[in-house]
C-alpha cells in the first residue's frame, strides 16, 4: 500500500487523514460485497450490528469533518431508508446528536417497514434521547423542503449497495427532494440512485459532497458515470479481518494500518 504524503482539505478545515491512492485498494463488485457480509457474519461472528455500529460511527465522523471540525451548533437532516443502510444512517444520527449537532431523521417508510436491523437502530436513538427530531415518511411536501433547505448537510443513508434498479416509490420521492434542496449531502455507502458496480444512474440520483464507502470501495464510484456523483471519497474500516477477505480471493493488505477512516485519490 501507498500513502501519499499529505491531508485532504474538507471544507473550512485541513483534514489529517491518510491518503491512500485507489489502485492500492481493491474494488469490489455488489455481488462480491454481499459475500464479505455474508462471511462476516456467518464465519466470523461479526453481527450486522456491530457492523452497523461501525458504520454509522464512520459517517458522523466524515460529517464533522466536512462541516469544518465541529457539529456544535450545526443542522444537520439524515434521510433515512427502509433498509441497512439506513440503519447506518440512524447510528450517525444518534452520534451526530451526542456530539452537539441539531438532527432531523426523515424516514422513507414506516418503521415497520424497516429491516429489522435498522428498526433496532431506530430504537436505540429514541431511546437514549439523543438530540434528534424524528420526522414521518409522511411528511407533506412543504415540511419536506423546509426542514432539508434549513440543514447545514444531509445524509444520504437511503440505499445501499445491493440496489441497482432506479429508485421508486417512497425512496424516489426523498432522493428527489434531497436534489432539490440543493444541500450539500454525505453519502453512505454510494450516492443513492447509482447503480454500486456501473456507476449509472438508472433514474434520479444524488450527487455528494462526500461519500463514506465502506469495507472496500464499490467500481461505480470511480466509473465515468458515477465519479462525478460520489464527491470526495473516504473508505471505512468495518473491522473485518484480513483472513476474511483471503478466504474470499481479495487481496487487501492492511489498508486501515494508519487510521479506520482513509481518503481515496483518484489520481493514484
Amino acid at each position: 500500500m501507498t500513502v501519499l504524503a499529505g491531508a485532504v482539505a474538507a471544507p473550512e478545515a485541513m483534514v489529517a487523514l491518510p491518503v491512500v491512492g485507489v489502485s492500492d485498494v481493491p474494488t469490489v463488485m455488489a455481488a462480491q460485497m454481499a459475500e464479505v457480509d455474508r462471511a462476516a457474519t456467518e464465519d466470523f461472528g461479526i453481527t450486522l450490528l456491530q457492523m452497523m455500529e461501525q458504520a454509522g460511527s464512520h459517517l458522523a465522523e466524515v460529517v464533522r469533518l466536512e462541516l469544518g471540525g465541529d457539529l456544535r451548533g450545526k443542522g444537520v437532516v439524515v434521510a433515512v431508508g427502509p433498509g441497512n443502510n439506513g440503519g447506518g444512517g440512524l447510528v450517525a444520527a444518534r452520534h451526530l446528536g451526542n456530539r452537539g449537532a441539531s438532527v432531523r431523521v426523515i424516514l422513507a417508510r414506516p418503521a415497520l417497514r424497516m429491516t429489522e436491523a435498522a428498526r433496532h437502530q431506530l430504537a436505540t436513538l429514541i431511546a437514549m434521547g439523543s438530540d434528534c427530531c424524528v420526522a414521518t415518511y409522511d411528511l407533506t411536501d412543504l415540511d419536506l423542503e423546509t426542514v432539508l433547505v434549513e440543514a447545514d448537510m444531509v445524509v444520504d443513508a437511503v440505499l445501499g449497495y445491493r440496489i441497482h434498479d432506479a429508485p421508486r416509490g417512497e425512496a424516489e420521492r426523498l432522493i428527489g427532494f434531497v436534489i432539490r434542496s440543493g444541500r450539500p449531502v454525505v453519502s453512505l455507502d454510494l450516492p443513492s440512485g447509482i447503480d454500486p458496480d456501473s456507476g449509472a444512474a438508472p433514474g434520479v440520483a444524488i450527487t455528494a459532497r462526500a461519500t463514506l464507502t465502506l469495507a472496500l470501495p464499490k467500481p461505480g464510484l470511480f466509473s465515468a458515470a458515477g465519479a462525478d456523483r460520489s464527491g470526495r471519497i473516504y473508505l471505512g474500516d468495518l473491522g473485518l479481518p484480513e483472513a476474511l477477505y483471503t478466504a474470499l480471493g481479495i487481496p487487501v493488505g492492511q489498508p486501515f494500518a494508519g487510521s479506520r477512516i482513509i481518503v481515496l485519490d483518484r489520481s493514484a
